[in-house]
């Protein structure tokens, strides 16, 4: 019966494309600053250029970021920074002084099509959106499990990265969308991206589909459906959260979680899962599909 599973997840491994991540990341991306004095744009430039980095990688950063206006700066830019001083022009971010991450959100939030190359050049933005990776894809792979437990509940109301139709069993979608989460961590964090590149985190979270449907399997039998948890879905969100903050630890520090720690972080994901999961599903079962949407949103 387990073995069933591997055949299953090597046939949906065609829906991965590492190269496409690759390009995503790769984007250029220019960011623009607008200050009242040099002082508030060397506030600016030091957050997004720390002065620790190499002559080389400072030079490379230094072609990205301008001073609006400033002699040979582009005419537009894909983001534009303004000091939290100034009144903002339309269009423009406000630089929040003592709370980067907090500008970092917003403009993640605004522009998701910046999330990698933002991730990938500027070191403030990375944290934020892999935060964001990891949770959409949790969602993701809960979605999906509410999805095979009530065919057509969400009536299009979740989109996946997938067609939910080409995948076999909850266990070859989960898998191979955190493989896809650790392309996409790789290319924020400015790893390399790939099926040989990353051959070590990919076997690990393979290795690791039976373990997670047992888990499911066990959580379902001592927890028949009720009070909103559904538990392929509860153990499908805590899951990809656990390898998710394992992928971002070792691509931050060269090192993944203890045993004890991934124990520890699951067990703090599937409390929240609890509430996650149960909220989607009053939502669902309510019929509000736009409210669905709304809690699926990153």
């Amino acid at each position: 019966m387990n073995s069933d599973i591997y055949p299953q997840i090597k046939q949906a491994f065609r829906h991965l494309n590492p190269q496409e991540v690759r390009e995503l990341a790769e984007r250029p991306v220019t960011i623009g600053l607008i200050a009242s004095g040099n002082a508030g744009f060397v506030q600016m430039e030091d957050v997004l250029i720390p002065r620790g980095v190499t002559r080389a990688r400072r030079a490379e950063l230094e072609s990205l970021v301008h001073r609006v206006g400033a002699p040979g700066a582009p005419e537009t830019f894909d983001i534009i920074l303004c000091e939290d001083e100034l009144l903002c022009p339309p269009g423009a971010f406000c630089f929040h002084a003592s709370d980067f991450r907090r500008t970092a959100r917003e403009i993640l939030a605004a522009r998701p099509d910046l999330e990698l190359p933002l991730a990938r050049n500027f070191e403030p933005f990375r944290q934020p959106a892999i935060a964001r990776i990891v949770r959409g894809i949790a969602l993701e792979n809960a979605a999906f499990a509410l999805v095979t437990a009530f065919p057509g509940m969400l009536s299009g109301a979740v989109r996946f990265p997938f067609s939910v139709k080409d995948f076999a069993s909850e266990a070859a979608f989960m898998t191979v969308n955190q493989v896809r989460m650790a392309f996409l961590i790789a290319a924020a964090s400015d790893e390399d991206v790939g099926y040989y590149e990353q051959r070590v985190q990919i076997a690990a979270i393979v290795g690791g589909a039976l373990g997670w449907r047992a888990a499911a399997r066990a959580l379902e039998a001592r927890i028949p459906y009720g009070g909103g948890v559904i538990p392929k879905a509860l153990v499908a969100w805590a899951g990809t959260w656990t390898v998710g903050v394992g992928l971002e630890r070792f691509y931050r520090i060269g090192a993944g979680l203890t045993r004890a720690e991934r124990r520890e972080i699951f067990a703090r994901a599937m409390a929240r899962g609890r509430e996650i999961v149960a909220g989607l599903v009053e939502l669902w079962n309510s019929g509000s599909q736009r409210n669905a949407e709304a809690a699926l949103a990153i």
